[in-house]
């Protein structure tokens, strides 16, 4: 695969090329979120009908409100955090969220199709559940997951993590690299094109959560956008159209 280019593609041309990718996408996009917030908030209600996880909080931010400080407030924290019901939560809501990881994939192949002009199906969504993607990217998300867990103390090394990763998913996805590899070509790719990275991820974010103004219902929609977002960095930055050598991304590869 060629991964070269003959001119730079502005900042203005990512974009619009993203929003074309989700506005041609919408049902794909609420089908995306049903699913993903339906898993999710079925597992958090369950695990806080068992063992009050809402109410531990509620309880925590009450002793915070009514004027009991920092040190009262990490107390209730870390009693919460300690009980073993809590426990029992938390790691089942990792495993939930690693679970459902692969669903993003699946708009990598809707996207592909729409740039080949093929005819999209509802399985598509499902392209990283399917054969070894599924245990391929639910590995790699277990492995993203607990390096951005442990930096996201520090918030600035939890970023660079997010930069460092950003298109690793795709890269595997159509190029069939392994995590280091993909890893080493999206560092190129960040030499290159930083600042378009940069203005994209800002973009995606806001846009991403933009929904929640709406009452949520927005956020069904424009949740998933992120993957758009990505879809459209790779497609600018791994062409697979026969480009000059000199402009040339990952040529050691």
């Amino acid at each position: 695969m060629q991964n070269k280019y003959p001119q730079k593609p502005g900042i203005d041309f990512i974009l619009k090329q993203a929003f074309f990718y989700w506005s041609r996408t919408l049902m794909y996009q609420l089908m995306f979120s049903v699913i993903y917030f339906g898993i999710l908030f079925t597992v958090i209600f369950y695990f806080d009908a068992r063992y009050g996880i809402i109410q531990q909080y509620m309880d925590a931010a009450a002793v915070y409100t009514k004027g009991g400080g920092i040190e009262q407030y990490s107390a209730q924290m870390a009693k919460m955090v300690s009980d073993q019901g809590f426990q029992v939560f938390s790691w089942s809501l990792i495993g939930t969220l690693v679970f459902l990881y692969p669903l993003n994939l699946g708009f990598y192949q809707i996207f592909r199709k729409i740039d080949l002009g093929e005819k999209l199906e509802i399985g598509d969504l499902l392209a990283g559940y399917q054969g070894i993607n599924f245990f391929r990217y639910v590995s790699y998300y277990i492995f993203w997951f607990f390096i951005y867990a442990y930096t996201a103390q520090t918030i600035i090394l939890a970023v660079v993590w997010v930069y460092l990763t950003l298109l690793v998913a795709p890269l595997m996805f159509f190029m069939d690299k392994r995590i280091f590899e993909a890893i080493s070509l999206n560092v190129k790719a960040l030499r290159m094109y930083f600042l378009e990275i940069t203005v994209c991820i800002i973009v995606a974010v806001i846009f991403k959560y933009a929904g929640l103004l709406l009452f949520f219902f927005g956020a069904l929609f424009t949740f998933p956008f992120w993957n758009a977002m990505i879809y459209s960095l790779y497609q600018t930055v791994f062409s697979e159209k026969k480009r000059p050598e000199k402009d040339q991304v990952g040529s050691d590869y």
